[in-house]
Parts: C-alpha cells; structure tokens; sequence
C-alpha cells in the first residue's frame, strides 16, 4: 500500500532538495573540518612535545573562541538578511550588508588584537593559575594576535560568498588557508625545513601567515565577475531601516553568542583549574568535539540559507517544509554522531602521550560526549540553522540562558569548587545545556515563529 505524501512533503521536490542541500552543506562542512584540523593539528603535533605545550595553547585559544562570538553575531546577521535579499534578488541591499558586516568585524578584531599584544598574562589568568602555563601562553598570544587582527576581515568576505551561491570557492579559500596552516605548523613547531623549532610559537605563527594568505584571497575572489565586494563610496553610509533590521538580528545573535561563548570558556577554566590532567583531557575531548560537529556544522548553516532563500522570495509554505525536513534531518545526524564518538574513543585515548590520569579522565570523557552529540546536533540544525533562517533568533539567546546559565554552569561550579565532585561528574554538568533544551527547542519550533519573510522594498 503506497503511504499518501502529506503536503509538506508534496511542495519539496526530493531531488532537488537533497541536490542543493548537498551543494551547500559538504563545502561548508569541509570548511568547517579544516578549521577543526588546525586545532587537532596544534593538539597533536604539541602533544608531541610535551603536555604543558599543548594545554597552553588550548586554553590561549579560548580568547579566539570568544572573539569568534562577536564576529559570529555580526556574519550571522548579515548571512540571515543576505540570504533572503539573496532569495529576493536584491544585490545592492547585498552590498550594504557587506559594508556593515566589514566595520563591525574590523572594530572587534582590533580590540582583540590589542588585548593579545598588551595584555596577554592577564588574558591567560582567567583559565589557569598555573605559571608555566601562563608564560607558554602569553607566548602564544602575542604572535597569534597578529591574526586575530585579520580574521574578522576574511569571515566577512567568506560569508557574503556563502548567501550568494559562491560555497564551494568559500570552503576552498579556508581549506587552502588551514592546510598551509597545518604544514607550517610542522615546519615552526619541530623546526623542519631548516626552520627554528619554536614550539607554541611556532603554532601561533603559522596560524598568522595562514590568515594573511587567506585574506588575501578572499580579496582576490571578490574582483572576479559575479561575486560582491565592498562599496568603498559612502563606506560608513548605512540606511537606517536597513541597519535597525541588522540591529534586530544582531543583538540576539551577539547575546547567544555570548553566552554560549562565554559559557564555554568557563567550562574551559573550570576544568582548567582542577588540574593539569584534568585541563589536558578537555583539551583533546574538545579537539575530537568539535571535528565530529562539522558534519551538524554545515546542515546547520546550509538550514540557514536554504530556509532563508524561500522566505525571502515569498514562499513560505515552501520555507516552513524544508525547515521541517531539516529537522528532521538533524536527528539521524546526532544518532550517527553518537556511533561515531563512541568508535573512535579508543584510537583517540592512544593517539595522544598523557599519564595515566588524564588517559582514565578522556576515556571517561569521550563516553560522556557521545550523549551529548545528540542535543549538540539537533540543536545547531533546529536553532542556528532553521530558526534563525527565519529571523527567530531571540530564542537562542533565551534557552542559553536557562540551560547553560541557569542550570550547567551553577552545577559545575558548585561541583568543582564547593562540593568538589570528581573530575568526571563535573565534565557531565558541562554537557547538560545542550541534551536538557531538546523538548523546550522542538515546541519552540512547532510554533513557527520562525516563518517569516524578513525583507523590505528598499528605495
């Protein structure tokens, strides 16, 4: 008996769906996979030299986590409204997008970047009162802010290259970027190539070399026909409807971002500060994190475009059933994640030189991960990719705040520091945010607040 097609199902033609999905959603994973492999790569190849070097630098690059929260909020805003002017076909409400995404991004950028270069012991206190590792870092700090400084810059670029069906050129310039970071990675940590062998710095180094070559070609890319550049006439000229509209998307964003940001960091110094073994574990349980989120990484963001294009052309019984399907979706990917973290634990525990201790905490770890992969997942694909393709991004900004603030945070920080719970039982508190929101995210979505069609007739 053939099962009848609800409607839903009847206004998406599979074919092509699964096609643009597909087209969207591989670029963008590989993209976000290479990011992942430079801090596996940093991982890995310090983790070779010595435990301190690597747990340094992991901590250290917790202050690029949070400047990545406020770029994020501002590409993510401009990638919302993009993607349905896209849809709409309005190129010069396009290129104004792109002017404020550019001054935004270049004010962050240099206020990190001045951080990094002044104060770099004082950045490193916040994660650790360890003194060698406060030294290793702000080692680190003060040549990777030099690429701080640009990446703001280039995120700009890659996202206006993602809402104008330029994907694949975007994954490749990142890609391009993180393998020669990871290649000279090689060459300035273990001094090959008749290079000084600078450890830490080294890794900070090839990081900043990769994110000038990067830039670079993104500037390249935009000369090229059909791809947008900034309108350098009237560069600090923004049209106030058009900018309260980004306003609009960007606070909430910037909020959740934030929090989420800032959440993660303390879980970062929580561990941080329970130990060398117990900092060390994190470290490489958070590089494996997020190289399997990649694959919920990319649905998340081709969610964003693909429901994002439909409203903003005006069919939104179309952009409610792809949003729906996408859902869907993202729960086949949290299951295989789940698989995937429990398979590789074993060559993950091995693959790295840690004593004992820390081998016991990892094991332990990844365990704990794999059932959080399944709200990781659902979440990035329902919240970050379907709800904020439609503009609903105040609901990030409040589940955050219940979920991560209200209950994971308070339960780790009590667990470590006043009940002082094992090290095991606190990583848990870390990773109930994202499993605990699962049903207050799928009524949210049932309410389809989120289908709304977001842009104006600009003059």
């Amino acid at each position: 008996m053939t099962r009848k097609k609800d409607r839903n199902e009847i206004l998406i033609d599979d074919r092509s769906f699964y096609s643009r999905l597909w087209k969207l959603a591989l670029p963008i994973a590989v993209q976000s996979l290479m990011l992942a492999s430079v801090a596996a790569g940093d991982a890995l190849m310090l983790g070779r030299i010595a435990q301190d070097e690597m747990t340094a630098v992991s901590l250290a690059t917790q202050i690029q986590f949070v400047q990545n929260m406020f770029l994020s909020s501002v590409t993510m805003a401009g990638g919302i409204l993009g993607a349905q002017y896209f849809g709409k076909g309005d190129r010069r409400t396009l290129g104004e997008l792109f002017n404020m995404m550019l001054c935004f991004c270049g004010f962050i950028s240099l206020l990190f970047f001045a951080g990094c270069e002044l104060i770099p012991e004082y950045l490193m206190r916040i994660f650790t009162f360890d003194p060698e590792l406060i030294r290793i870092g702000s080692g680190y700090l003060r040549i990777a802010g030099w690429s701080y400084l640009l990446t703001g810059i280039s995120q700009c670029y890659l996202t206006m290259m993602k809402v104008s069906d330029h994907v694949s050129p975007s994954a490749a310039i990142s890609s391009t970027a993180v393998i020669l970071n990871i290649l000279l990675n090689a060459v300035f940590i273990f001094g090959f190539l008749g290079a000084p062998a600078l450890h830490s710095r080294g890794a900070a180094l090839a990081t900043t070399l990769s994110r000038a070559i990067e830039l670079l070609l993104c500037v390249g890319f935009s000369l090229r026909p059909g791809y947008f550049r900034p309108r350098w006439k009237g560069f600090f000229r923004m049209r106030g409807l058009l900018l309260k509209d980004f306003a609009r998307q960007c606070l909430p964003l910037l909020g959740g971002g934030l929090l989420w940001g800032v959440g993660f960091t303390s879980y970062t110094a929580i561990m941080g500060h329970m130990g060398s073994d117990a900092a060390a574990s994190n470290s490489v349980a958070s590089v494996v994190r997020d190289l399997i989120c990649c694959a919920c990484n990319g649905i998340g963001s081709a969610a964003g475009i693909m429901v994002g294009n439909e409203l903003g052309a005006g069919h939104l019984d179309k952009g409610k059933a792809v949003g729906i399907r996408l859902k869907n979706i993202s729960w086949i990917v949290g299951f295989a994640s789940t698989a995937l973290v429990l398979a590789l634990t074993p060559l993950v525990v091995r693959m790295v030189i840690l004593t004992p201790e820390a081998q016991k905490y990892l094991t332990g770890m990844m365990i704990i991960m794999a059932v959080y992969m399944i709200g990781r997942c659902v979440n990035t694909v329902t919240i970050n990719g379907v709800l904020d393709g439609g503009g609903d991004t105040l609901f990030d900004m409040y589940s955050l705040a219940v979920s991560m603030w209200g209950i994971a945070i308070p339960l780790a920080l009590l667990g470590a520091f006043v009940w002082h719970w094992p090290v095991l039982a606190v990583y848990a508190c870390t990773c109930l945010d994202e499993v605990g929101k699962i049903p207050w995210v799928m009524l949210r979505f049932r309410k389809y607040k989120w289908v709304r069609n977001l842009t104006r007739q600009m003059e």
